[in-house]
């Protein structure tokens, strides 16, 4: 019996302890989460749009080549923007970005040799969770 208890209070306190440093690893990542999203709210969301005749026509090829182009270029400029999505349509491509304001988002599109049509700062977002 007393074997039983034993190994009973060792797996516990090894549980215990475990749990103990998986809570401290998680506080650490939750510290990081909190300081990632405090520099992210430095950041605005932005909207640009790029006027691209038969920009639905393109092919895979090329818009790989053309997110390859961006990507390198954002890797240059370093901190304080980040491309978020595109969506293309028969003659335009809307761009989602996150910047520190709209200077980087035109800095990028001149580097990558992109045009811009427009940039528009979001204000907030709505979606079908809104109404609820």
């Amino acid at each position: 019996m007393k074997k039983i208890n034993v190994c009973a209070l060792t797996i516990l306190g090894f549980l215990f302890f475990s749990h103990m440093a998986i809570a401290q690893q998680q506080e650490v990542i939750y510290t990081k989460m909190s300081s990632e999203q405090r520099e992210d709210n430095n950041m605005k969301t932005y909207l640009i749009e790029r006027e691209i005749p038969e920009a639905g026509k393109l092919t895979k090829e090329q818009l790989k080549g053309i997110s390859q182009k961006s990507c390198s270029v954002l890797r240059e400029m370093g901190a304080g923007i980040e491309w978020l999505q595109s969506y293309v349509t028969d003659d335009k491509v809307y761009c989602l970005y996150k910047a520190e304001n709209k200077d980087m988002v035109r800095r990028h599109a001149e580097l990558g040799g992109f045009p811009v049509n427009s940039i528009q700062e979001l204000s907030t977002t709505i979606n079908p969770s809104t109404s609820e």
